[in-house]
Protein backbone atom coordinates (compact mmCIF):
# COMPACT_ATOMS: atom_id res chain seq x y z
CA UNK A 1 0.00 0.00 0.00
CA UNK A 2 0.84 3.63 -0.55
CA UNK A 3 -1.87 5.84 -1.07
CA UNK A 4 -3.71 6.47 1.94
CA UNK A 5 -7.09 8.61 2.36
CA UNK A 6 -7.69 10.27 5.93
CA UNK A 7 -11.46 10.89 6.57
CA UNK A 8 -11.54 14.09 9.16
CA UNK A 9 -9.07 16.51 9.86
CA UNK A 10 -9.57 17.00 13.01
CA UNK A 11 -7.48 15.88 15.94
CA UNK A 12 -7.21 12.46 15.43
CA UNK A 13 -7.37 12.81 11.56
CA UNK A 14 -4.79 15.24 10.90
CA UNK A 15 -2.71 13.05 13.37
CA UNK A 16 -3.15 9.77 11.54
CA UNK A 17 -2.01 11.78 8.25
CA UNK A 18 0.81 13.44 10.24
CA UNK A 19 1.73 9.82 10.93
CA UNK A 20 1.91 8.26 7.51
CA UNK A 21 3.04 10.65 5.91
CA UNK A 22 6.08 10.64 8.11
CA UNK A 23 6.66 7.37 7.17
CA UNK A 24 6.47 8.21 3.21
CA UNK A 25 2.96 7.00 2.35
CA UNK A 26 1.03 9.49 -0.04
CA UNK A 27 -1.87 11.30 2.18
CA UNK A 28 -4.94 12.64 1.00
CA UNK A 29 -6.76 14.23 3.56
CA UNK A 30 -10.39 14.86 3.16
CA UNK A 31 -12.56 17.45 4.83
CA UNK A 32 -16.00 18.97 3.71
CA UNK A 33 -14.38 22.04 5.54
CA UNK A 34 -11.29 23.51 3.67
CA UNK A 35 -10.85 26.66 6.85
CA UNK A 36 -10.62 22.64 9.20
CA UNK A 37 -8.09 21.25 6.19
CA UNK A 38 -6.03 24.69 6.28
CA UNK A 39 -6.08 24.59 10.10
CA UNK A 40 -4.87 20.82 10.02
CA UNK A 41 -1.95 21.41 7.92
CA UNK A 42 -1.03 24.56 10.47
CA UNK A 43 -1.29 21.86 13.32
CA UNK A 44 0.60 19.29 11.34
CA UNK A 45 3.62 21.51 10.70
CA UNK A 46 3.25 23.12 13.99
CA UNK A 47 3.79 19.39 15.45
CA UNK A 48 6.72 18.66 12.39
CA UNK A 49 8.42 21.78 14.12
CA UNK A 50 8.20 20.87 17.82
CA UNK A 51 9.92 17.18 16.44
CA UNK A 52 12.43 19.73 14.47
CA UNK A 53 13.45 21.14 17.51
CA UNK A 54 13.82 18.27 19.71
CA UNK A 55 15.84 17.22 17.20
CA UNK A 56 14.25 13.58 16.50
CA UNK A 57 13.72 15.02 12.80
CA UNK A 58 15.66 16.72 10.27
CA UNK A 59 13.94 20.29 9.04
CA UNK A 60 14.22 18.01 5.34
CA UNK A 61 12.33 15.51 6.78
CA UNK A 62 9.37 17.49 7.74
CA UNK A 63 9.44 19.10 4.20
CA UNK A 64 8.87 15.49 3.03
CA UNK A 65 6.49 15.09 5.00
CA UNK A 66 4.12 17.87 4.47
CA UNK A 67 4.93 17.38 0.89
CA UNK A 68 3.27 13.86 0.87
CA UNK A 69 -0.36 15.50 2.11
CA UNK A 70 -2.66 16.89 -0.36
CA UNK A 71 -6.25 17.89 0.92
CA UNK A 72 -9.57 17.58 -0.50
CA UNK A 73 -12.87 19.13 0.21
CA UNK A 74 -14.11 16.30 -2.47
CA UNK A 75 -14.40 12.43 -0.90
CA UNK A 76 -14.54 11.22 -4.25
CA UNK A 77 -11.54 12.76 -5.74
CA UNK A 78 -9.74 12.52 -2.42
CA UNK A 79 -10.24 8.33 -2.09
CA UNK A 80 -11.11 7.19 -5.73
CA UNK A 81 -7.14 6.11 -5.79
CA UNK A 82 -6.58 5.20 -2.55
CA UNK A 83 -5.42 1.97 -1.14
CA UNK A 84 -6.44 2.45 2.33
CA UNK A 85 -8.94 4.43 3.79
CA UNK A 86 -9.36 5.85 7.12
CA UNK A 87 -12.19 7.38 8.47
CA UNK A 88 -11.53 9.39 11.30
CA UNK A 89 -14.94 11.84 11.59
CA UNK A 90 -17.38 12.34 14.34
CA UNK A 91 -17.67 9.26 16.91
CA UNK A 92 -21.17 8.87 15.58
CA UNK A 93 -22.83 5.80 14.44
CA UNK A 94 -25.14 7.15 11.42
CA UNK A 95 -22.71 9.76 10.31
CA UNK A 96 -19.69 6.68 9.93
CA UNK A 97 -22.26 4.95 7.85
CA UNK A 98 -22.88 7.15 5.51
CA UNK A 99 -19.37 7.46 5.03
CA UNK A 100 -18.76 3.88 4.52
CA UNK A 101 -21.35 3.35 1.85
CA UNK A 102 -20.05 6.37 0.07
CA UNK A 103 -16.61 5.08 -0.15
CA UNK A 104 -17.46 1.62 -0.87
CA UNK A 105 -19.04 3.02 -4.07
CA UNK A 106 -15.82 5.28 -4.50
CA UNK A 107 -13.37 3.36 -3.87
CA UNK A 108 -11.59 0.22 -6.09
CA UNK A 109 -12.80 -3.07 -4.88
CA UNK A 110 -9.61 -4.13 -3.58
CA UNK A 111 -9.56 -1.06 -1.43
CA UNK A 112 -9.63 -1.27 2.47
CA UNK A 113 -11.57 0.51 4.89
CA UNK A 114 -10.82 1.41 7.78
CA UNK A 115 -12.61 3.25 10.55
CA UNK A 116 -10.50 4.90 13.77
CA UNK A 117 -14.04 4.42 15.98
CA UNK A 118 -12.98 4.06 19.53
CA UNK A 119 -16.59 2.29 20.38
CA UNK A 120 -18.73 1.77 17.48
CA UNK A 121 -19.05 -2.00 16.20
CA UNK A 122 -16.63 -2.67 12.54
CA UNK A 123 -18.84 -5.52 12.24
CA UNK A 124 -22.18 -2.80 12.10
CA UNK A 125 -20.20 -0.63 9.93
CA UNK A 126 -18.78 -3.78 7.44
CA UNK A 127 -22.55 -4.22 7.11
CA UNK A 128 -23.63 -1.14 4.48
CA UNK A 129 -20.56 -2.27 2.26
CA UNK A 130 -19.85 -4.69 -0.56
CA UNK A 131 -16.71 -5.57 0.98
CA UNK A 132 -17.00 -6.91 4.46
CA UNK A 133 -13.90 -8.76 4.38
CA UNK A 134 -12.07 -5.48 3.61
CA UNK A 135 -13.34 -3.32 6.65
CA UNK A 136 -11.11 -3.41 9.67
CA UNK A 137 -11.07 -1.09 12.94
CA UNK A 138 -7.73 1.52 13.35
CA UNK A 139 -8.10 2.69 16.76
CA UNK A 140 -5.29 5.35 16.75
CA UNK A 141 -4.22 6.86 20.75
CA UNK A 142 -4.37 11.02 20.95
CA UNK A 143 -1.59 12.41 20.22
CA UNK A 144 -1.58 10.03 17.32
CA UNK A 145 1.98 11.32 15.69
CA UNK A 146 3.55 10.30 20.02
CA UNK A 147 1.22 7.43 21.19
CA UNK A 148 2.29 4.14 19.74
CA UNK A 149 -0.39 1.88 20.66
CA UNK A 150 -3.30 1.25 17.54
CA UNK A 151 -6.12 -1.29 18.17
CA UNK A 152 -7.06 -3.69 15.03
CA UNK A 153 -10.48 -4.51 15.43
CA UNK A 154 -11.34 -7.80 13.12
CA UNK A 155 -15.43 -7.26 12.52
CA UNK A 156 -16.86 -10.72 11.96
CA UNK A 157 -16.01 -10.60 8.41
CA UNK A 158 -12.81 -9.36 8.65
CA UNK A 159 -10.47 -11.33 6.43
CA UNK A 160 -7.06 -12.75 7.85
CA UNK A 161 -5.22 -11.54 5.33
CA UNK A 162 -6.86 -7.72 5.69
CA UNK A 163 -5.82 -7.99 9.41
CA UNK A 164 -2.42 -9.28 8.75
CA UNK A 165 -1.63 -6.42 5.95
CA UNK A 166 -2.92 -3.72 8.41
CA UNK A 167 -1.06 -4.92 11.41
CA UNK A 168 2.26 -4.80 8.97
CA UNK A 169 1.09 -1.15 8.12
CA UNK A 170 0.77 -0.12 11.68
CA UNK A 171 4.44 -1.65 12.53
CA UNK A 172 5.64 0.68 9.41
CA UNK A 173 4.23 3.24 11.48
CA UNK A 174 6.38 2.72 14.21
CA UNK A 175 3.28 1.58 16.27
CA UNK A 176 2.15 -0.95 18.60
CA UNK A 177 -0.69 -3.04 17.32
CA UNK A 178 -2.73 -4.89 18.74
CA UNK A 179 -5.39 -7.22 17.66
CA UNK A 180 -8.85 -7.18 20.00
CA UNK A 181 -12.29 -8.65 19.25
CA UNK A 182 -15.42 -6.61 18.18
CA UNK A 183 -17.39 -5.45 21.19
CA UNK A 184 -18.34 -2.16 22.42
CA UNK A 185 -15.57 -0.19 23.59
CA UNK A 186 -13.28 -2.80 22.33
CA UNK A 187 -10.41 -3.01 25.11
CA UNK A 188 -9.50 0.71 25.21
CA UNK A 189 -12.53 2.27 26.30
CA UNK A 190 -14.41 -0.83 27.86
CA UNK A 191 -11.97 -0.13 30.61
CA UNK A 192 -11.16 3.58 30.34
CA UNK A 193 -14.44 5.10 29.68
CA UNK A 194 -16.16 3.84 33.53
CA UNK A 195 -13.17 5.08 35.08
CA UNK A 196 -13.50 8.63 33.85
CA UNK A 197 -17.07 8.01 34.42
CA UNK A 198 -16.64 7.03 37.91
CA UNK A 199 -14.60 9.70 38.60
CA UNK A 200 -17.31 12.00 37.89
CA UNK A 201 -19.71 10.30 40.15
CA UNK A 202 -17.00 11.06 43.00
CA UNK A 203 -16.82 14.04 41.85
CA UNK A 204 -20.62 14.56 41.66
CA UNK A 205 -21.38 12.57 44.87
CA UNK A 206 -19.00 14.99 46.89
CA UNK A 207 -16.38 12.85 47.87
CA UNK A 208 -13.45 15.29 46.45
CA UNK A 209 -12.78 17.82 44.28
CA UNK A 210 -11.55 17.97 40.29
CA UNK A 211 -7.80 18.82 41.54
CA UNK A 212 -7.83 15.89 44.42
CA UNK A 213 -9.41 13.26 42.21
CA UNK A 214 -7.03 13.75 39.52
CA UNK A 215 -4.12 14.27 42.20
CA UNK A 216 -4.68 10.90 44.04
CA UNK A 217 -4.98 8.95 40.20
CA UNK A 218 -1.73 10.47 39.27
CA UNK A 219 0.47 9.96 41.83
CA UNK A 220 -1.32 6.96 43.63
CA UNK A 221 -2.01 5.10 40.34
CA UNK A 222 1.38 6.50 38.27
CA UNK A 223 -1.55 7.69 35.65
CA UNK A 224 0.28 10.41 33.22
CA UNK A 225 -2.83 12.65 33.52
CA UNK A 226 -6.15 12.59 35.91
CA UNK A 227 -9.04 11.02 34.71
CA UNK A 228 -10.78 14.28 34.78
CA UNK A 229 -8.81 16.13 32.98
CA UNK A 230 -7.88 13.38 30.32
CA UNK A 231 -11.98 13.51 29.83
CA UNK A 232 -11.14 16.82 28.96
CA UNK A 233 -8.40 16.47 26.48
CA UNK A 234 -10.91 13.40 24.79
CA UNK A 235 -13.89 15.24 25.07
CA UNK A 236 -16.49 15.15 27.19
CA UNK A 237 -19.05 15.04 24.67
CA UNK A 238 -16.97 11.90 22.70
CA UNK A 239 -17.05 10.37 26.36
CA UNK A 240 -20.36 10.51 26.55
CA UNK A 241 -21.20 9.29 23.11
CA UNK A 242 -18.27 6.25 24.20
CA UNK A 243 -20.42 5.56 27.27
CA UNK A 244 -24.19 5.35 25.58
CA UNK A 245 -22.08 2.72 23.14
CA UNK A 246 -21.13 0.50 25.79
CA UNK A 247 -24.33 0.91 27.88
CA UNK A 248 -26.73 -0.33 24.51
CA UNK A 249 -24.41 -2.49 23.44
CA UNK A 250 -23.92 -4.66 26.79
CA UNK A 251 -27.19 -3.68 28.34
CA UNK A 252 -25.52 -3.48 31.65
CA UNK A 253 -26.43 0.07 34.11
CA UNK A 254 -22.53 0.30 35.46
CA UNK A 255 -21.73 1.91 32.23
CA UNK A 256 -24.59 4.76 32.67
CA UNK A 257 -23.07 8.12 32.26
CA UNK A 258 -23.50 10.27 35.49
CA UNK A 259 -25.48 12.91 35.11
CA UNK A 260 -23.03 15.84 35.71
CA UNK A 261 -21.65 14.51 32.21
CA UNK A 262 -24.62 14.90 30.24
CA UNK A 263 -25.48 18.39 32.12
CA UNK A 264 -21.86 19.88 31.19
CA UNK A 265 -22.11 18.40 27.44
CA UNK A 266 -25.50 19.92 27.16
CA UNK A 267 -24.11 23.27 28.38
CA UNK A 268 -21.57 22.74 25.72
CA UNK A 269 -18.93 22.55 28.18
CA UNK A 270 -17.02 20.02 26.09
CA UNK A 271 -13.37 20.42 27.61
CA UNK A 272 -10.16 21.65 25.88
CA UNK A 273 -11.94 21.62 22.89
CA UNK A 274 -14.79 24.02 24.14
CA UNK A 275 -12.21 25.89 26.05
CA UNK A 276 -14.15 24.83 29.05
CA UNK A 277 -14.91 20.90 31.09
CA UNK A 278 -13.61 20.43 34.59
CA UNK A 279 -10.80 22.91 34.09
CA UNK A 280 -10.91 26.34 32.04
CA UNK A 281 -8.85 26.61 29.26
CA UNK A 282 -9.67 29.98 27.93
CA UNK A 283 -6.67 31.80 29.80
CA UNK A 284 -4.09 29.52 27.89
CA UNK A 285 -3.66 27.93 31.30
CA UNK A 286 -5.11 24.89 33.14
CA UNK A 287 -7.62 26.74 35.88
CA UNK A 288 -10.12 24.36 38.03
CA UNK A 289 -14.02 25.29 36.76
CA UNK A 290 -16.02 23.62 39.29
CA UNK A 291 -13.78 23.39 42.64
CA UNK A 292 -15.99 26.11 43.97
CA UNK A 293 -19.70 24.34 42.97
CA UNK A 294 -18.99 21.19 44.55
CA UNK A 295 -16.66 22.75 47.93
CA UNK A 296 -19.61 23.35 49.60
CA UNK A 297 -21.16 20.08 49.33
CA UNK A 298 -17.61 18.30 50.06
CA UNK A 299 -17.36 20.53 53.46
CA UNK A 300 -20.76 19.26 54.37
CA UNK A 301 -20.05 14.92 54.15
CA UNK A 302 -16.89 15.56 55.94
Amino acid sequence: MKNITVIGSGTMGNGIAHAFAQSGYIVNLVDINEAALQKAIATITKNLDRQVQKGTITEDAKNVTLKNITTHTDIVTGAKNADLVVEAASENLDIKLKIFKQLDEVCSPATILASNTSSISITQIAAVTKRADKVIGMHFMNPVPIMKLVEIIRGYNTSDEVCDLIMATSKKLNKIPVEVNDFPGFVANKILMPMINEAIITLNEGVAGVEEIDTVMKLGMAHPMGPLQLADFIGLDVCLNILRVLQDGFGNPKYAPCPLLVNMVTAGHLGVKSGKGFYDYTGGTKELVLADRFKKKVTEIA
